[in-house]
């Protein structure tokens, strides 16, 4: 549920920054801002519909200013300071990295503009994080590979976007993992962008070579991966995805496939859309920091094979998380995100 965990405290920042009429605004009304620096991942796509939905459902937000894009630091700077400049009431963004954007999050806050940052952190005092625990979404899913792989072996590690405070945070658990099994060997490192095709052809190279390996992990890029060893006529290895539709289909009916999906909910962004307007309400949290723990659903454990059974859902998009919902945090339907309405659509 709501476990606030101690970082750098935003509540003094807010409090002394956020007049009396702000904090008087409890009434709904809002204008919320949003910046992307992804398009077209499913996760980030699921992300921005969660957004929408719980703004629409939660009947406060007027209107939604959306910033969606693929671009850099750069280009994130400048989304963010046009939504500056366009009035928002508060701003949820998944940064590009931790520390890329911290001028215009600095500036939005000096206009009483409330910051909240999914998914990835920012060292930006004053601004919230609402995130999925990458670290431990890394550990979690490394250790059981590693263990699947009988503590020794060679491994093919697929990372995200270079730079992004998610992947970074995401290679301090692997190689935590990693230090706990010291006779596993990373055999190819790539970086696949958190691009479908991109990461699918990566591995249809690796393949091609002809070099044996024990398992891969990826970042969620996950059932190309499972098709790419089944259209090179290829024996699978265990390999390690996230919670999306389509990996979790596979396995549940892939024969012979072994695998372990991680939960990570791209409606982490509609839980910072709440947290947001809790915010404006006045509800201010002590602290600026909580993190939303992953579970591992391995199809060779029984109550794993339970979970994943329980998570088909033919309705979603296969690269969309079947974690929609945050309990506490989200209260729209299935068919509410699935729409991807916001407010005035």
């Amino acid at each position: 549920m709501r476990n606030f965990l101690t970082t750098t405290s935003a509540a003094a920042v807010l409090a002394t920054s956020l007049g009396g009429a702000a904090f008087a605004a409890s009434h709904g009304g809002y204008t919320i801002g949003i910046s992307n620096t992804v398009q077209g991942n499913g996760w980030r796509e699921e992300m921005v519909c969660a957004m929408k939905a719980q703004a629409l459902v939660s009947g406060k937000v007027d209107s939604l200013n959306i910033a969606h894009r693929n671009t850099d630091a750069a280009g994130q700077l400048e989304d963010i300071r046009n939504l500056i400049e366009a009035g928002v009431d508060a701003i949820v963004l998944n940064p590009s990295n931790a520390d890329g954007v911290n001028s215009a999050i600095e500036e939005a806050i000096a206009k009483d503009i409330v910051v909240v940052a999914v998914d990835q952190a920012v060292t930006a005092e004053g601004a919230y994080i609402l995130s999925n625990n990458q670290e431990e979404y890394a550990y979690l899913g490394a250790k059981w590979l590693f263990e699947e792989m009988g503590g020794s072996g060679d491994v093919v590690y697929m990372r995200g976007a270079a730079g992004a405070g998610a992947d970074n945070d995401r290679h301090t658990g692997f190689q935590r993992a990693l230090a706990e099994h010291p006779d596993v060997n990373v055999a190819h490192e790539v970086f696949t962008g958190w691009q479908q095709d991109q990461g699918k052809q990566q591995v249809l190279d690796y393949l091609a070579t002809g070099i044996p390996f024990d398992g891969v992990w990826t970042s969620g890029i996950d059932n190309v991966i499972v098709d790419a060893f089944i259209e090179s006529d290829v024996p699978l290895v265990p390999i390690v995805g996230a919670d999306n539709a389509g990996f979790v289909g596979q396995l549940a009916s892939v024969d012979g496939f072994t695998g372990a999906a991680v939960t990570n909910p791209g409606s982490i962004g509609g839980a910072g859309v709440t947290l947001a307007i809790q915010i404006l309400d006045g509800d201010v949290p002590a602290d600026s920091t909580v993190l939303v723990d992953p579970s591992l659903w391995a199809n060779n454990d029984p109550e794993g094979m339970k979970l994943i059974e329980a998570a088909q859902n033919p309705n979603l998009d296969p690269e969309w998380p079947v974690s929609v919902s945050i309990p506490g945090w989200t209260t729209y339907s299935m068919d509410e995100i699935i729409a991807c309405k916001g407010p005035g659509e």
